[in-house]
C-alpha cells in the first residue's frame, strides 16, 4: 500500500454528483489534504484496495442513498475495522444509519467542511511540528 504523499493526510472522497465532487476536492486540497475521488462507488472501492487512506468519505445523497453507501462502509469495515469512514449527508440521513465511524453534514459551508473532516482526522505530530 502507498503511504500518504509529503506527510500529508490522505481522503478517499466517492461523490456521485458531478458538479459537488470537484468542489469539494479543491476544499480539502486547499486545507492540506491529498484527495483521491470518484463517481463510482465501484471504483472507489477498487481504489480503496491499491492505497492507504486516512479517511474514506462517502458522500449519501438523500434517503435513497443510504443503503448504497451502508454497504460500501461495511465492505471496507469487515476488510479493515480500523479504518476510519465517513458519510457527508444531511440531518435526516445522520439519524437513519450507524454505519460510519462520523457524519459531516452538507450544509454549503466550505470551511465547515473542511473543518468536520480535519475534526475527523487530525493532523499527525510531524504536521504539527512543520
Amino acid at each position: 500500500m502507498e503511504t500518504p504523499i509529503n506527510n500529508k493526510r490522505a481522503v478517499l472522497h466517492i461523490c456521485t454528483r458531478e458538479t459537488i465532487r470537484p468542489l469539494r476536492d479543491q476544499v480539502l486540497r486547499l486545507s492540506g489534504f491529498v484527495v483521491d475521488s470518484t463517481l463510482s462507488h465501484t471504483e472507489g472501492l477498487s481504489m480503496f484496495w491499491a492505497r492507504q487512506y486516512d479517511l474514506v468519505l462517502i458522500d449519501v445523497e438523500g434517503e435513497e442513498g443510504i443503503p448504497q453507501a451502508e454497504k460500501m462502509c461495511s465492505e471496507i469495515k469487515t476488510a479493515q475495522h480500523e479504518q476510519l469512514v465517513a458519510f457527508v449527508c444531511n440531518w435526516r440521513v445522520a439519524i437513519l444509519t450507524d454505519c460510519p465511524d462520523e457524519i459531516v453534514r452538507t450544509e454549503f459551508d466550505p470551511a465547515a467542511f473542511a473543518q468536520g473532516v480535519s475534526d475527523i482526522i487530525p493532523p499527525s505530530d510531524d504536521q504539527i511540528l512543520n
